[in-house]
């Protein structure tokens, strides 16, 4: 009982310190959504020079993309005619951070590592592009004219209001409410499990903690936003601030998935550059971080209310009411999507008038998010004949219903977009 009881507080009190900065955070986020004009990534990217490169990665960094979401939204830009080295610089820049993830690096580990973490992004996703550049070269591509789905822009007043506010905490938080969730509840186990100092003790030094973090991140998927939690913890515990950093570079970015998805649509130079790149930027600026910059920068964290710290810049009415309303959008972000969805599963809105209505089912790698089922639907109803595309993100499959419509072009066109179609049932 004792140790639930601790759990309990300690989870309790990591979502009191985050939710106020994780609010503001998405409301943020959905500024950026509504205010960012279509066609204007696809613009700025599409160039093979320092310019383009430098796009993608300022633009990458406050960017509200999920990490999951990323990667299917970058090679989209490549095959609409990004270069190589815009895209890499893009897809490095993004999943390190985005606003909702430095308000909470800001309420958990401090204003110094909220201002770190975007220049870090930034610059990793620069030196990344430009290192493509230089060993991968560029990809000779038609230049596809055609929008990108992932981009809306709304018109007139009420509904830009309402997409400001549907984007973060409805379909953005669809996205990462699994993650958070994982990353609280991972966090505030590791507190009451793992001793106090266990890091500094155990580990000879700071960079073996780099290489561990490192060798734990790579190949494991962790949300950009539920890392913060992660790391504010293990530094409790020890763990020193680089390799914090590490963990908070390294985890968003890279993961098994990725790894295949890059190497598969873009080759293995390019997948070479996006590795070294990420993992270099990781340890030398992690390094920066323990031995050249003052340790009193990252020797406060706020959630460390045990080791004597007092931080109530925020009153305690203001996080408890922030803590009610963001559980509120988390449990409805679940129920939406893993309870909702399989006991009233969206129906074909298609008339069946016309008896030679036909349906097919395809089963496509790569879907985890709202992002990705927007950007699949969007590309298969482009080809002339579908009548209506419904994505099972549960089951990773495409429902196409329509008339006259070829197969073949549809798979084309899913492609395209950044996915795999595996098979057909």
């Amino acid at each position: 009982m004792n140790i639930l009881n601790a759990f309990g507080r300690e989870l309790a009190g990591i979502i009191l310190e985050m939710s106020p900065y994780l609010l503001l955070g998405f409301v943020f986020a959905g500024i950026m959504h509504v205010l960012l004009p279509e066609g204007s990534i696809k613009k700025y990217l599409g160039g093979n020079n320092f310019r383009s490169i430098l796009n993608a990665s300022l633009l990458g960094v406050p960017l509200p993309l999920c990490s999951c979401g990323v990667i299917p939204t970058g090679i989209s830009f490549y095959r609409h005619g990004a270069s190589k080295a815009s895209t890499v610089s893009f897809l490095i820049s993004t999943p390190q951070t985005g606003i909702d993830s430095i308000m909470v690096t800001w309420s958990l580990l401090g204003l110094p590592f909220a201002i770190i973490r975007p220049i870090v992004a930034f610059i990793t996703g620069l030196l990344g592009g430009l290192f493509t550049k230089r060993i991968a070269g560029d990809n000779q591509q038609q230049v596809n004219n055609e929008p990108i789905n992932n981009i809306v822009k709304k018109k007139g007043f009420w509904p830009v209001v309402k997409e400001l506010f549907r984007y973060p905490f409805i379909v953005f938080m669809q996205d990462i409410s699994r993650w958070l969730v994982i990353g609280l509840l991972l966090a505030a186990l590791i507190s009451i499990v793992v001793p106090d100092n266990f890091f500094s003790d155990v580990l000879p030094g700071n960079f073996a903690g780099m290489i561990l973090m490192l060798v734990i991140a790579i190949p494991v998927y962790i949300c950009a936003t539920a890392s913060v939690p992660i790391a504010a913890v293990l530094m409790m515990k020890g763990l020193s601030p680089g390799a914090a950093l590490v963990l908070l570079m390294a985890g968003p970015a890279t993961n098994a998935a990725t790894i295949t998805m890059i190497g598969q649509t873009m080759g293995k130079k390019t997948l070479i550059s996006y590795l070294v790149s990420i993992i270099a930027g990781a340890l030398f600026f992690g390094a920066v971080i323990d031995y050249l910059l003052p340790a009193s920068w990252f020797s406060h964290i706020p959630h460390a209310a045990h080791a004597g710290h007092n931080h109530e810049i925020i009153p305690m009415w203001l996080k408890i009411s922030s803590a009610a309303i963001l559980t509120f959008f988390i449990l409805n972000a679940l129920i939406k999507r893993y309870i909702t969805e399989k006991v009233h599963p969206r129906t074909k809105k298609i008339s069946d008038e016309n008896r030679n209505v036909k349906t097919v089912i395809l089963n496509v790698n790569g879907m985890t998010c709202n992002h990705c089922r927007q950007t699949v639907e969007n590309s298969v109803k482009k080809v002339n004949g579908v009548g209506e595309a419904i994505v099972d993100l549960g089951k990773g499959t495409v429902k196409i219903t329509g008339k006259d419509f070829n197969t073949r072009e549809i798979i084309e066109s899913i492609e395209r977009a950044g996915y795999k179609v595996v098979k057909k049932d």
